[in-house]
């Protein structure tokens, strides 16, 4: 196991799992300038980093994300001011690496489009999902009004966005915005578990199928259909390949993993 810490941003290493926690609890994890520069160094480092085939983002408890830091805008601090170097939004949507988004707590805002950037999520019973851009009177530049109603369907996410209400981790589960909901002290554990399975996959086509998914996510249904047979027949593997691989399928399914 490694580990690597900075004052906003902590890290670990397991099994090529990172996993990246921002660490400003007592902001309730909000994003200044600085957590976000943090952030994104560590969101850069680790999908540049070939011992790591999933990356865990997940906050300090008590909460994921509270969003902007609306204390440190009050103060005239412009929000958009950070290069896509320094931004974990823009590191997010360049991602290479799958990313698993471990919520612990409220999400709020700008720290939920950060969870809807992830693959998928994994939410702790205390987790709570709201969209309160309305009430502090801005508009998304995070990506809220594309992500959110792929996830959720539009209605929904037009719900979610003009009243600033929060749902709960079992709704957020019935409405397809998160994939599991676990006791809170099995959060990070189970999320680890799953980024264990996708490290155990072919590397070469795990990565080539989240950038299927990423790009065919902005096509229309002809296009990306058209891309993903593009994908298919660029990526041809050895018959010897296909059949050890089959037999390692045909033992996994066997031992119920």
């Amino acid at each position: 196991m490694t580990a690597g810490a900075s004052d906003l941003v902590t890290t670990s290493t397991e099994a090529g799992v990172r996993v990246v926690v921002m660490n400003r609890p007592e902001a309730r994890n909000a994003l200044s300038l600085a957590l976000q520069r943090a952030l994104g160094a560590a969101l850069h480092a680790a999908d540049d980093d070939p011992a790591v085939a999933c990356i865990v983002l997940t906050g300090a408890d008590p909460a994921f994300c509270a969003g902007l830091d609306l204390k440190e805008l009050g103060q005239g601090v412009a929000p958009g001011t950070l290069s896509d170097d320094d931004s974990p939004f823009a590191a997010l949507a360049r991602m290479h690496t799958p990313i698993i988004g471990a919520i612990n707590g409220p999400c709020a805002t700008g720290g939920l489009e950060l969870a809807l950037a992830c693959d998928f999520l994994v939410a702790s019973e205390r987790a709570r999902f709201g969209d309160t851009h309305a009430r502090v009177g801005f508009t998304p530049a995070g990506g809220m009004s594309v992500l959110l109603p792929q996830a959720v369907g539009l209605r929904k996410a037009r719900e979610m966005s003009f009243t600033g209400n929060f749902v709960g981790a079992a709704e957020a589960h019935r409405i397809g915005l998160v994939n599991h909901v676990v006791a809170h002290e099995e959060l990070v554990p189970f999320s680890i578990a799953l980024g264990e399975n996708i490290a155990s996959a072919d590397q070469d086509a795990v990565r080539a199928l989240k950038d299927l998914y990423d790009r065919g996510a902005k096509l229309a249904p002809g296009d990306a259909l058209r891309l993903e047979l593009e994908v298919f027949f660029g990526r041809q593997l050895p018959p010897e390949t296909i059949e050890a691989r089959r037999a390692g399928l045909l033992n996994r399914n066997r031992d119920g993993a």
